[in-house]
């Protein structure tokens, strides 16, 4: 079976018409249609119901696609194997991340592992923790880097690297101007948390646990969706909040934020490498997380 007509019949599969696969693979539509047809007669099975211009899969379609998705993935492995072999890797890969590792710490080892491998072609994703782990577990991702580690059937969580959790203050704040303040007084103060979904909110949650407060206890006044929105809020004096070292560190260089101590409290978060269960690595994904695991 064609290799080639598969990666078509693919196309054709999941945009769901011949006019966009074409302009996808930079094809004619009636040379994808011509294709469509040779692999209709090579299996005897009408894979694609035309009607009109709608078209839907056939029964038979859709058991070909989820092996035909197979037999493209494994060329490429073979493909990737044989040029990391010869020092040559290339290739596709697609991993996601959550916020802080996605945009604070995961950019700059892709482009010292690009420096490597020239003729690589990364996809980051970047969403909530639940949402990546979700997309991992489709198949969609390879592998994940995320703040939060809960129990999951078919997954696996890796510690892979850590960060400091820090109490920011703008710089006109009262405490701008303390070394330290108590857990207690953490609790009356404006403060801004990130969605249910951050792993951030959850690795705090956890650590304030720990150390006795109550995390609703926290006199929150607004929630929101991205780190970014919140430094931005802490500068307008809407409130404070804790954050990752590494969203915060020009800030706090440039002086228009201030990371305070908390009394007897040290708020460490790892981050996780996540990988589906019972699944091996392409050749590409493991020099990349080889190529990590060495920065550490």
């Amino acid at each position: 079976m064609d290799l080639h007509k598969l990666a078509i019949f693919c196309k054709v599969f999941e945009l769901k018409s011949f006019t966009r696969a074409a302009e996808a693979m930079f094809l004619s539509q009636p040379t994808i249609s011509e294709h469509i047809r040779a692999l209709e007669q090579e299996t005897g099975q009408q894979l694609i119901n035309r009607f009109g211009r709608e078209i839907r899969t056939s029964e038979a379609g859709n058991i070909l696609y989820s092996y035909a998705i197979k037999m493209l993935r494994l060329q490429q492995e073979a493909l990737e194997a044989l040029g990391h072999y010869s020092g040559a890797l290339a290739g596709r890969m697609a991993i996601g991340a959550g916020t802080i590792p996605g945009a604070y710490i995961l950019p700059a080892r892709i482009g010292a592992f690009k420096k490597s491998y020239p003729d690589i072609t990364i996809t980051l994703r970047i969403a909530g923790s639940r949402t990546i782990a979700s997309e991992i577990l489709s198949g969609e991702l390879e592998m994940g880097i995320l703040g939060a580690q809960w129990r999951e059937n078919g997954l696996i969580w890796q510690e892979i690297f850590s960060d400091e959790l820090i109490l920011a203050v703008h710089a006109g704040h009262p405490w701008a101007k303390l070394r330290e303040i108590s857990l207690e007084q953490l609790r009356a103060e404006p403060f801004i948390m990130r969605d249910h979904s951050s792993g951030t909110r959850r690795a705090l949650s956890q650590i304030l646990e720990q150390h006795g407060l109550n995390p609703a206890h926290l006199n929150v006044v607004a929630e929101m969706g991205t780190t970014e929105a919140i430094r931005q809020s802490i500068k307008a004096a809407i409130g404070i909040s804790i954050l990752s070292s590494q969203a915060v560190r020009e800030d706090i260089a440039h002086g228009s934020l201030v990371a305070v101590a908390i009394q007897g409290v040290t708020m460490i978060r790892p981050f996780y490498m996540v990988t589906r269960k019972n699944q091996a690595l392409s050749p590409l994904c493991t020099a990349f997380i080889e190529t990590i695991g060495r920065e550490n």
